[in-house]
């Protein structure tokens, strides 16, 4: 049973809402470890003493801060708790606003909502209001000694929480960036028709179970071929990787766009865009 991470009730207005917290992602990368290459041993991360040399059990570490060069303040689970009693405590609606409002650069991570006991009628008023006013909550609370920015929004009959970056974590456009954004680049009318055509065409609804880790699944092929050849032991040697990335070159732009387009057959002959598509078609193999 998954524990949760964070207990505590939403606050907008007079009304609370008792909830706890649970994590709604997972790490999907290799669980890789570091080895010696002389005999292949696994190499550990120590916690060592700068002064003493010595390796440090987490009993004696303690958090500091350093408000002077070699002067440190200790702080304990307290001291994170009684800075603010209430932000640890309540997850603090400051408005509602329409989620397409939010950039996308200032999402992080989502975790589930769910109501502890005794709170169910009042989380179900606070996700039905968020549902019929389709709006989601932006609001503040503090987990692991930080706090965060965050939305709460209705998702299949629960509450969701997505944690946000604040204003000054998210990084301005580079220069280079700046100008690839603002640059017309000289797109033509014609261009721009069979480029729609396309995105209409490859259009279709969101299914996440059609997408799939596929560079995972080949480290982990890769992995076990090494196995079966009982390389487990040795440094393999460094054969040559085919590089299959497309080169940059000077195309004819519509030319690839119609290319694109016979590629992909509609899947829905029978809707509009699609019997839209498929007129240039017939006339390019007149």
């Amino acid at each position: 049973m998954q524990r949760s991470l964070w207990r505590g009730a939403i606050s907008f207005g007079l009304i609370y809402v008792p909830v706890e917290l649970y994590t709604a992602s997972k790490d999907g990368a290799l669980n890789l470890h570091l080895l010696d290459s002389r005999d292949f041993a696994p190499v550990g991360y120590q916690r060592v003493n700068k002064v003493s040399g010595k390796t440090v059990d987490w009993q004696h570490i303690v958090k500091g801060y350093e408000y002077k060069k070699g002067q440190f303040v200790a702080l304990s689970d307290a001291d994170f708790k009684h800075a603010n009693i209430k932000a640890t405590e309540t997850i603090q609606i400051d408005t509602f606003t329409n989620a397409s409002d939010i950039p996308p650069m200032f999402f992080e991570t989502p975790y589930y909502l769910v109501p502890a006991k005794g709170g169910e009628k009042v989380y179900a008023l606070l996700r039905e209001a968020l549902r019929a006013t389709h709006k989601v909550a932006v609001a503040t609370f503090v987990m692991r000694g930080r706090q965060h920015l965050c939305v709460v929004t209705p998702l299949e009959g629960r509450l969701m929480l997505l944690t946000l970056r604040f204003e000054s974590e998210v990084l301005p456009p580079s220069a280079a960036a700046e100008a690839a954004g603002i640059k017309h680049a000289g797109v033509k009318p014609a261009e721009l028709t069979m480029a729609k055509q396309l995105v209409e065409q490859m259009s279709g609804p969101w299914n996440p179970t059609t997408f799939k880790d596929t560079y995972r699944a080949d480290l982990m092929r890769r992995i076990q071929e090494k196995i079966r050849r009982k390389q487990i032991h040795s440094l393999a040697p460094e054969g040559e990787v085919p590089d299959d990335r497309p080169k940059a070159q000077v195309i004819d732009l519509m030319e690839a766009l119609k290319r694109s387009l016979k590629r992909r057959p509609s899947s829905k002959p029978s809707e509009p865009s699609a019997r839209r598509i498929a007129k240039p078609r017939r006339r390019e193999r007149a």
